[in-house]
């Protein structure tokens, strides 16, 4: 596909924490988020030095010309040291550097600098091995955030992250971008193929040793599925490896089945099809990250988060699922034992 504060740590922060409360997995209440943070001034901060901390600053910062971010404004980023088997090169580095500070963003030496200076936080790390320890302080912080890709590196933290914003009362929710591709969105609303009754996606799947298999790139597809497929209610998944790919078979409570296809050889590319009572259609391609920061624009203005708790716990469980039946000769697995393990650890 990433004046200043005591002013707004006081008259911000604190009512945000006193009178919002998250939710059955919908979010905080809009009209007392408003309250908090005026639409007219939302300074956003970024956490880690990426892809898309550049591509999404750019995006926020157009807000002269787009009115859907007029008001909104990234104003300053903390690089914290990354681990170099995931870093970017120097080069790519030095790039996301120099477009970030063309956009007039400052950049400041820790998490607590950075909190003093902003309303709303997009944790952008690329690697979700950190992103437990780095949200904390910004939830702690009453800062409501959206987390890049992966959330966490095990289905574990996972449960932590949102265990952590439930403590705080305060608002996070993380999702792939393509979750906004426009055929996906329209399908799970039934305007193409009616009720979708089943689904194929398939995308990259690279693998990273210190995450769950699929948790690197594999989630992108794997979130598309979910999304045609209108959310929750995976029961089993059953995981076929190959060196070239992964086939990944979920059967959901109502006796629908979704199919993610995870390539690691070959051309790649992200796309799908959806399976309806009234047709059969492709689920789109990627095309660009500006739908997902309209939504994390309009989620730090109303805080109403768009993904449900429930949904993006379960995509982890779903990916969590296919490593433990790797790990069993690709027998199915129930989502239900795999939260189960991860909430005793």
């Amino acid at each position: 596909m990433n004046s200043n504060s005591k002013m707004g740590n006081s008259k911000r922060h604190n009512p945000l924490k006193k009178s919002l409360g998250i939710g059955a997995g919908i979010g905080i209440h809009a009209s007392a988020f408003a309250e908090a943070i005026p639409r007219e001034e939302i300074k956003v901060g970024v956490i880690g030095l990426s892809v898309h901390s550049a591509a999404y600053t750019e995006i926020i910062n157009s807000g002269a010309t787009s009115p859907e971010f007029t008001g909104c404004r990234v104003v300053a980023i903390f690089h914290p040291k990354g681990n170099p088997d995931v870093e970017f090169s120097e080069k790519q580095l030095q790039s996301f550097t120099d477009t970030i500070k063309g956009q007039g963003v400052e950049f400041v030496s820790s998490i607590k600098k950075l909190l003093r200076k902003v309303d709303a936080v997009m944790l952008l790390t690329n690697d979700g091995r950190p992103h437990l320890k780095e949200i904390i302080p910004v939830l702690k912080a009453g800062k409501p955030v959206y987390v890049d890709k992966p959330l966490a590196a095990s289905l574990s933290d996972v449960l932590a992250i949102f265990k952590v914003s439930k403590k705080y009362n305060v608002p996070m929710f993380s999702c792939s971008p393509l979750r906004y591709v426009k055929e996906a969105q329209d399908i799970r609303e039934g305007k193409i193929v009616g009720k979708v009754l089943g689904a194929n996606t398939f995308g990259p799947a690279p693998l990273q040793k210190s995450h769950v298999d699929l948790f690197w790139d594999g989630i992108h597809a794997v979130e598309s599925l979910y999304t045609v497929l209108g959310g929750t209610g995976c029961k089993t998944v059953s995981r076929t490896t190959a060196d070239d790919a992964d086939v990944v078979v979920g059967t959901w409570e109502d006796g629908r089945i979704g199919v993610f296809r995870g390539i690691r050889k070959g051309r790649s590319g992200f796309g799908g099809t959806a399976f309806g009572d009234k047709g059969i259609a492709s689920i789109g391609a990627f095309n660009g990250y500006r739908p997902l920061v309209v939504a994390i624009v309009a989620f730090f203005r109303s805080g109403i988060v768009p993904v449900s708790d429930e949904e993006m716990i379960e995509i982890y469980a779903f990916m969590e699922a296919a490593d433990e039946s790797k790990r069993l000769g690709g027998i199915p697995v129930k989502l239900s034992d795999v939260l189960s393990q991860a909430k005793m650890k």
